[in-house]
């Protein structure tokens, strides 16, 4: 770096914003570095996800923040596996889970494995996700995943959380860490002759200039898509679902520690826990029902008076910039893309991508010589967290509308997808596939066993059953997860 600071200013807040500030405080508070936020006063947040994976868990461990400073402000609870309610009905599975994968499991994901392979061969094994894999276990009893004193093993978990609240305790949170924050409305937006961003003007009158700018401003990209106008790649060619209906019930009790994502007729419906209420929103396809028929469905899914339920509507680009990283501006949140909230990835894909950033950056010394490199590695990223979105929607067993057959129809797939579904209807070594292809930056050899058993994707069962096999039973896997469940209490 020179002895001049390097000015970064960040437009745009809420919580991929702060986010983005919080990270690079932290990792360069020894560099001379400064940090602007920019963030219009009267733009609002989209507010759809309000669930995490495991990965924000470490964020706050980065951060030095207990959970006790921030959750209670935010409304939050603990959130260990995601359910999926009437996805593939015919296949005689109408409800499974995916629960975050831990430390305990290693005594257990073999067996998963081998009786899924079990199952492959025409047997009739136990094949459920949630009863091989120990957050399975805390999610059905309303287990809190705080491990007790001297408990030998981590447990991985997300959360639940309000978005806006969120959004707001990480400000307060960055300002303590030397950021500056400018509630301003930008108005313009001027170049260098290079093409690279100079610097920001204001409806205040004030002009703010960087070296580096990070566009957080949403499904806007005012800066990556608007101003250098860099192409946005569409996923809608196998990911249909544009639009959202949201709306707010009372709290449940007891609370539960994960989200539930039921299957409707054109999408699907989001139960997210919160301690203060609980949200409730559904994903479709604007090409399949309107606005007002999705409000319909949900209000009737969630047994609510339409006329006295106060409703919300969204809209949402899914797909992905075709650079993340252009000139001097680097694109995260909503700005860069946006693959549905199905698997609560997307503050997953804003951490690791400023991570991803600040690491190519500091390799390049402090220069853009790994911006391509920066680039194929988060589209790589996008695209394969992509694949195992549209699996849930490929391998759909549903006849209820033609939503659901057209998703199953649907032959856009891309070649890593191909190969892993053939891998498994081929009866190979799906976890070797997934090495092979190195996919294990995210959806890992037991998330993909959770989907496609957790679909019945499996052939028909074999007239002879030997009624031998089952390592669930061989193991003792039920005994030793009660026994494990003992120590944990409710959240």
């Amino acid at each position: 770096m020179s002895e001049q600071p390097l000015n970064i200013v960040i437009v745009g807040g809420g919580t991929a914003g702060w986010m983005t500030a919080n990270l690079l405080a932290r990792r360069w508070q020894h560099k001379a570095v400064k940090i602007t936020l920019v963030e219009s006063p009267d733009i609002g947040i989209i507010g759809v996800g309000e669930g995490s994976t495991p990965t924000l868990k470490r964020f706050f461990d980065d951060m030095q923040i207990a959970e006790s400073d921030w959750m209670p402000a935010c409304n939050a609870t603990y959130k260990v596996s995601i359910r999926f309610d009437g996805w593939s009905p015919e296949s005689g599975v109408n409800s499974y889970a995916h629960p975050f994968i831990g430390q305990l499991d290693t005594f257990s994901e073999r067996a998963f494995y081998v009786n899924c392979m079990t199952r492959r061969l025409g047997l009739d094994v136990n094949v459920k996700p949630e009863e091989f894999l120990f957050n399975g276990w805390l999610a059905n009893y309303y287990r809190s995943p705080k491990t007790p004193a001297n408990f030998p093993f981590r447990i991985e978990y997300g959360y639940h959380f309000d978005s806006g609240l969120l959004g707001g305790f990480l400000q307060r949170y960055a300002q303590t860490q030397g950021v500056t924050h400018k509630a301003l409305k930008i108005t313009g937006v001027k170049c260098h002759p290079s093409g690279d961003i100079k610097e920001l003007h204001t409806a205040e009158g004030q002009t703010i200039q960087g070296d580096v700018f990070i566009d957080c401003s949403g499904f806007r990209s005012l800066l990556l898509q608007q101003t250098l106008k860099v192409p946005f790649q569409s996923f809608g060619n196998n990911l249909f679902n544009d639009s959202a209906v949201v709306c707010a019930t009372a709290p449940l009790t007891p609370l539960p520690v994960e989200t539930r994502s039921t299957a409707l007729s054109a999408g699907w419906a989001w139960q997210i826990p919160l301690t203060n209420r609980t949200g409730n929103g559904y994903v479709y396809s604007s090409a399949y029902l309107d606005p007002e028929q999705a409000e319909t469905e949900l209000c009737k899914h969630l047994g609510l008076n339409r006329e006295n339920t106060q409703i919300r509507h969204l809209k949402m680009n899914v797909g992905q910039a075709s650079e993340h990283w252009f000139k001097n501006c680097v694109a995260v949140g909503l700005a860069q893309g946006f693959i549905e909230p199905l698997e609560a990835t997307a503050l997953h894909l804003v951490q690791t991508s400023v991570e991803i950033f600040m690491d190519h950056y500091e390799k390049g010394g402090f220069s853009d010589q790994y911006r391509h490199a920066y680039n194929a590695v988060i589209r790589e990223r996008f695209e394969r967290v992509r694949d195992y979105i549209v699996a849930h929607y490929k391998l759909n067993t549903r006849n209820d509308s033609e939503y659901w057959r057209a998703n199953r129809n649907n032959e856009a797939l891309s070649e890593s997808l191909l190969q892993l579904l053939d891998v498994w209807f081929r009866r190979g070594d799906l976890q070797q596939e997934i090495q092979r292809q190195k996919l294990d930056s995210h959806f890992g050899a037991t998330s993909w066993h959770c989907l496609l058993a957790g679909y019945g994707a499996f052939p028909r069962l074999a007239a002879n059953q030997p009624n031998t096999g089952d390592l669930y039973k061989e193991h003792n896997l039920e005994t030793f997860f009660s026994g494990c469940l003992l120590n944990f209490t409710s959240q």
